[in-house]
């Protein structure tokens, strides 16, 4: 095989072409993907120029070396998956003759075997409690929060929402798009509307943007944000409240709403569609919060003659 040169930035952008033309990859999933191949790239071949074909098996196991310890066992599965979907890419194009995907080490973990990590009735209230309005950005980072953990969206879901999602007279947001890939209308609670309503009226920049939420100054001031400019939100409303949440980022309120259904007596179904998740399993971890029903299930603990 000729040796073919690449820079960092064309190998990645030629990988993502690939994966939005054979899997159709959502681009919020291929900016995470991108994240994690950049990363291994960079460490196993160094500065551009690169050359694919220089990758070995070896790479791949220091590699994930390198992130033991530091990654949960979830996280490396997350690792795990975008480099095999690379690794699969180079060898299609033919730029690496190596098989490097069977290289890639499996991940011990056990599905349901935690539980779920949501904030306490007095953590969250406590984070509520801390959100300030007179800050640059305060009215902006409350609306977020609230609609985090009123509504259990995903960052990326708040980052997209768009003033015409808001239906004010039916109390209500449309979601255009979640993880299922169809849209959800769900309800508006009203603490969450009057914190909308305070962001949009008093501390919105001017701006043609029809995303809600926006950078506030800067350069980019009237600029639609990121999914991960909403965890950042969450990060430092954690740490304001001086709250050590068992997860860091806006999921905490996801795996809090969830759990607090649960506990008031939603079905798993209803916490599924709540959600958005595309399949029931995905909210299987939370039955083991009900305690009521557990209890019912228990088989008793046999009698041991004497």
């Amino acid at each position: 095989m000729s040796v073919e040169l690449w820079s960092l930035d064309l190998l990645v952008e030629a990988y993502k072409q690939h994966q939005r033309r054979t899997r159709g990859l959502r681009e919020q999933t291929l900016r995470g993907y991108e994240r994690l191949v950049r990363r291994f790239v960079r460490a196993a071949l160094g500065d551009d120029p690169i050359d694919p074909a220089e990758l070995g098996s070896v790479d791949v196991v220091e590699f994930f070396a390198s992130l033991r310890g530091r990654f949960s066992p979830s996280s490396l599965k997350a690792v795990r998956t975008a480099l095999r979907s690379f690794f699969r890419f180079l060898q299609v194009e033919g730029l690496c003759d190596e098989r490097l995907e069977a290289a890639v080490p499996r991940v011990a973990h056990w599905r349901l075997a935690t539980l779920p990590r949501c904030l306490s009735d007095a953590q969250l209230a406590r984070v509520l409690a801390s959100l300030g309005a007179s800050s640059l950005c305060g009215q902006r980072d409350r609306a977020i929060v609230v609609l985090l953990a009123s509504l259990g969206l995903r960052p990326g879901e708040v980052a997209g929402l768009r003033l015409e999602d808001i239906d004010w007279r039916a109390g209500s947001i449309c979601l255009r798009e979640r993880k299922t890939r169809r849209g959800a209308v769900v309800p508006l609670p009203r603490e969450a509307g009057r914190a909308l309503v305070a962001y949009l009226r008093d501390q919105r920049p001017p701006t043609e943007e029809r995303r809600v939420f926006v950078q506030q100054h800067g350069i980019r001031c009237g600029e639609p944000i990121s999914s991960n400019a909403v965890s950042a939100v969450v990060v430092r409303a954690l740490g304001r409240a001086e709250v050590e949440a068992p997860l860091a980022g806006a999921y905490v309120f996801r795996h809090t709403v969830a759990s607090r259904m649960v506990r008031r007596g939603a079905s798993l179904k209803e916490v599924a569609d709540f959600l958005g998740h595309r399949a029931l399993d995905s909210a299987a971890i939370y039955a083991k919060l009900d305690l009521a029903a557990l209890r019912e299930v228990a088989l008793p603990w046999p009698e041991v003659p004497r």
